[in-house]
This record gives structure tokens, sequence and C-alpha cells, in this order.
């Protein structure tokens, strides 16, 4: 059987429903593909689970620092109500909701894997063996994710170690657990399961520090907080071999130390799910197994006609959800014909770590603008150093810190750290995107008593 559409999409995560929703509320017919559940990763697997699973520890965290309802707090958390929460947030599993979101705006659902059979051509090949051919009149977009890379280390594939999914979806909180990776993903899980009951946590990372993408001070305050928990941090240490030994698993370093655990979690990095998409039929052989470069519209570079586009972490851009959303909706409004082009990539990406203390950052670091070749000045002020954090309880600290381009006295970049500062990132989002130089932002004046009067203390230390 063929089916015509105006967009085909290969991929239903957050990318590919946003792509497909801008295309049907733009009056386009389209079609989705997705072989595993609508939702993609973030919904299922990654920031919706884990998030979830993090939130019980936090809460009991700030209750502590609050004198009165620290001597509330009597117990621990309830593994099972926590993990309840989690199953719920993930629908058990099921996108059933999903699929009806896809019908109400009458976006067609094909259930199979989706790969490219020539000039604006999908075939889908479904669980039950049959096949059926797409074709996409103005545009196919893929946007099939990433998936958690497994480094080549002796033994471990047969220790049964874990990825993400399978520390976000676990039934059980291991007694003893290491973490081989101390980014975003690995510093997360660390602590979660710790505050959900695991009495051993140890992070092994390779680089000199936690979270080395960022400013160094973050993965430096968010060790020490790891260690005041009980937490063991080894940095410029790399796992050599895995071993199971009578049902634990025994972890070799290349220094020779050997660490006992119960469960490994492995969170090194991510790779794309380009290797088995059919690039071979559109002239993209070499990209099979790796990013696809885009150019700012999204279209697929090397593609004659410019009908192939890909949004999302399969385009190697920015690996985060509320990055590819925003990709996904740009790309829709190019098939639609409007004439827009990617800005937030090209050093406005914001991120956060939900740890605590949490880390919050947006555009560069001081490192990458200096790279950069831009005239910067760093000022700096401590997130706990305003009233606003003391009324949230005692200890609060974390260090807010602003990277201004000297020449044009704008900020390019932000970061914030301490318990629950999310929420001062987008500020700060704002400033950059914007451009708005210091002496406006002057007159943005934060309310009182909130931690976002920071902003006022950093723009006195710049010396307004």
């Amino acid at each position: 059987m063929s089916d015509e559409f105006d967009v085909v999409v290969v991929g239903g995560g957050p990318a590919g429903e946003n792509v497909v929703g801008r295309c049907a509320d733009g009056g386009l017919s389209v079609a989705l593909v997705e072989h595993e559940l609508v939702g993609g990763e973030c919904s299922y697997w990654a920031c919706i689970p884990s998030k979830t699973l993090i939130r019980p520890g936090d809460v009991l965290a700030a209750a502590r620092r609050v004198p009165g309802a620290e001597q509330a707090v009597t117990g621990r958390v309830e593994v099972a109500a926590a993990f309840a929460r989690r199953d719920y947030m993930t629908s058990d599993w099921n996108d059933t909701g999903q699929l009806e979101w896809l019908e109400s705006k009458s976006i067609a659902f094909f259930r199979g894997r989706g790969l490219l059979s020539g000039d604006h051509a999908v075939e889908v090949h479904g669980g039950d063996g049959g096949t059926r051919s797409l074709r996409a009149r103005r545009a196919v977009v893929i946007a099939t994710g990433t998936r958690a890379n497994v480094p080549p280390i002796e033994g471990l594939e047969r220790v049964a170690a874990w990825d993400s999914r399978d520390a976000t979806g676990a039934q059980a909180v291991p007694r003893r657990l290491v973490v081989l990776g101390g980014g975003a993903v690995g510093t997360e899980m660390a602590q979660a399961f710790r505050r959900l009951g695991s009495e051993q946590v140890i992070v092994v990372e390779s680089s000199e520090r936690l979270l080395a993408r960022e400013e160094p001070f973050a993965g430096d305050e968010l060790r020490a907080a790891f260690e005041a928990e009980g937490m063991t941090v080894l940095t410029g240490a790399r796992m050599t071999a895995a071993r199971r030994d009578d049902g634990a698993v025994v972890a070799t370093l290349d220094d020779g130390r050997e660490l006992t655990a119960d469960e490994i979690l492995v969170a090194v990095g991510r790779r794309p799910s380009t290797d088995d998409l059919g690039l071979d039929r559109v002239g993209l052989a070499e990209r099979a197994g790796r990013y696809l470069d885009v150019d700012d519209q999204m279209r697929v570079e090397g593609v004659e006609g410019g009908w192939l586009h890909a949004v999302g972490d399969c385009n190697g851009r920015s690996l985060l959800t509320h990055m590819g959303k925003y990709q996904a909706r740009l790309c829709g409004d190019v098939i639609l014909g409007k004439d827009v082009a990617d800005v937030a990539d090209h050093g406005i990406v914001p991120r956060v770590i939900f740890t605590d203390p949490q880390v919050a950052a947006v555009g560069l670091t001081e490192r990458q603008a200096r790279d950069d070749g831009v005239d910067v000045r760093v000022v700096r002020y401590g997130t706990g150093d305003v009233p606003g954090a003391y009324t949230m309880g005692e200890g609060i600290s974390g260090t807010s810190q602003l990277v201004v381009d000297e020449q044009r006295r704008v900020v390019v970049g932000a970061t914030f750290t301490g318990p629950g500062i999310q929420e001062l990132l987008h500020s700060a989002t704002v400033a950059i995107a914007g451009a708005v130089t210091l002496d406006r932002l002057w007159h943005a004046v934060p309310s009182f008593p909130t931690v976002s009067e920071v902003w006022l203390r950093l723009l006195e230390e710049y010396g307004l």
C-alpha cells in the first residue's frame, strides 16, 4: 500500500511531535512514524521519570534546611510511593493519550520502523512484518533522537550494566551503586538513588571534575555537596574492566582499584540513532550512525532539493529536549513557507542539571567566550547572599555568575548554582537572546524578597 502526505516525520519523540503538530496546525496533511512509544525518550525514560524520582529527595532536603519544618521530617523517602508516582507520570509506559492527541489533529500514525527509500519516500516496517510506502509532497523530517552510548570496556556488556533507561525504570533501589559518568545524567541519578536509599554511591568521572562542560565552580560545588551526603566522587579515573562476582559487579579502574556494587549505571553520553535509516538511498551513506548535519532551516546538508530535514538530538546541535522542540517548531515553519532560521543553537542554549545544588546555565562559559575571541568580564555573587535566600532556610549557598561582552555591554553567558534555582534561568536566557544591555537591565527591578535579587547584586558588582 502507498500513502501520500504533505509531510512525513520519522520519530515520535518531543521533536517529532512538535513538527507534526506545527505542520498540522498550518493546514498540512502529516504522517508520523514511530516504532516505540509516541512521546519518546523524554516522556518515558529520561526527563519526566528522572525528575519525578529526584523530587522526593529534593523536598526532604529543602524541608531540612528550614527550622520548624526540619523537626517534622522524621522519616525517609517511601520508595514504593516514589516509584508509583514515576509510573503514573510515564502513563505506565503507555502512549494511548499521545495517540488520542494525534487523532485530534488528524495526524496519520504508523507504528513501525521508518527508513528512507528514495527521494521524498519512506518505508515503514511494522512489527507484523508488513511494509508500507509513504510519500511526502513537501518534506521528510528525521527526528530519531539518540540512545545511550556504551563504551568499549572489557566485560561491561556481560555484567548487564544499567543504562539511563534501566535507572529511570528501576523497580528497586540498589544497596550499592557505581555510576560511570559525571555529566547531567550520571550526577542526577547518583544523587536520586542516594536519597532513595542506596547506602553506597560512587561516581567515576574521567575528567578532572564533575560537569566538565560547565563552569569549574559548578562541578566543585556539586562534588562538595555529594561528599557531604556520603557519596564518593572519583575524578580523573577511568574504568577499564567489569565482571560479575557472586552476583555483585566489580569495576576495575585504571589505577588498579576495584569497586564492588550491586549495579553499575553507565552514563557516558549518547550516540545518534541514524544507523538504520536508509541514508544510503539518498546519497548519505557516510552519515549512517553519525549526527546529521543541518543548516539553520534544519535541512540536511548534502541532499539535493532541500526536502530532507533533521530535528532534535539526531542532528547533534543541542542534545536537550527543549532545544529539539525549538528546532521542530522552526522546521515546521520552514516547511510552511516562513522565512525563519535557527538562532538559539548559536550561543543561547539554556540547560539545567537537576541535582542539589542545581546547576542552571545559558549561553557561553567564560572559557568558551574567551576562546571565541570575546573581550569578556566575569562578575559573581553568592546565590545565597540575598534576603530571599535567607527566607528559604539555613545553609542556602551557591554561585551566580554573568559573562559580559565588554564591547557590546551585554550578557553572553550566565550560570546559577544553588537549591531550586532553575527558575532564575529564563531571565538570563531572555537577556542573552534579546542582547539587552547592562544599562537597560539595571531598570529590570527584581521583587523583594526573592532570590532573583541576585541580578541586582551582579549588576552592582559590575559597577552599575
